[in-house]
């Protein structure tokens, strides 16, 4: 128990600090359009109205947001560029950031648990699965890649006579 209240701990510190920089270069990101030939959409009405919405009702959506992959960066950075204010955005940031921590605490701990003693026990398993992890990893990238290179549209491919 201890361990997973020190890793939640560490995680938390972590997400705070992340989430709140994010939040600040958005801010500044903002503050810099504003001033910017950008100046003219940013106070364009539709501008101000999105900016509002998201000033009253983002908070919620920033502390969803710990609860998704991939999403985190975006809802801080837009909720800093688009000027929350700080008694909406902290809340969601120490509840979200909560969660988060904690969930990361407990699922990544137990997933490590979980690998060491398939490496302890079983380590032919354990090898074998990471061979298949590194071969699968490998396998998308090559697909992707002869993919992409098949669909652009700019290359040609010589005949020959």
């Amino acid at each position: 128990m201890d361990r997973i209240v020190l890793t939640a701990g560490a995680l938390y510190f972590i997400v705070l600090l992340r989430a709140g920089g994010t939040f600040a270069v958005g801010w500044l990101a903002g503050a810099g359009a504003r001033r910017s030939r950008f100046a003219e959409r940013t106070s364009s009405a539709k501008f101000r109205r999105a900016e509002r919405a998201i000033q009253r009702w983002g908070a919620p959506v920033v502390a969803v947001s710990f609860l998704t992959v991939g999403f985190q960066t975006a809802a801080n950075f837009i909720a800093g560029s688009m000027r929350m204010p700080l008694s909406r955005y902290l809340p969601a940031l120490f509840l979200g950031g909560a969660a988060w921590a904690l969930i990361y605490a407990t699922a990544g701990l137990g997933v490590f648990e979980v690998l060491g003693r398939l490496f302890a026990e079983r380590t032919a398993v354990g090898v074998s699965g990471v061979v298949v992890l590194a071969l699968v990893g490998c396998g998308v990238v090559v697909y992707r890649r002869r993919r992409a290179a098949a669909l652009s549209p700019g290359d040609t491919v010589a005949e020959e006579s």
